[in-house]
């Protein structure tokens, strides 16, 4: 009789659109943003926030455009503030920084 092998279970990498150029990317590389029932758009690190959500790839220069085109106040169909594009530049630095330092899985 034959011993069966026991395969390694390869875990699936969930995929997300990006609001900026329409690629799928793995959720890790991207940040959520979400719109609130109350209508408030937000940066949501944990990707649990209730409420409409779009995802955006940690590039600046893809955000500096989507800020300039207006992209997410059309995709979330709610008023974007300046405030909200600084917070989301530094969030994106940070991101990066987690990443050189500790790996893609920081």
């Amino acid at each position: 009789m034959a011993k069966a092998k026991k395969q390694k279970k390869v875990r699936k990498i969930p995929m997300r659109k990006d609001l900026l150029s329409n690629e799928m990317k793995p959720k890790k590389e991207m940040v959520r943003i979400v719109r609130d029932p109350e209508g408030t758009i937000s940066i949501d690190p944990t990707g649990k926030k209730s409420g409409r959500g779009a995802y955006v790839a940690l590039d600046s220069a893809a955000i500096a455009a989507a800020q300039k085109n207006r992209v997410v106040e059309k995709a979330l169909a709610g008023n974007v503030t300046d405030t909200f594009y600084d917070e989301l530049y530094a969030y994106v630095d940070h991101r990066k920084a987690r990443v050189e330092l500790f790996g893609p899985d920081a």
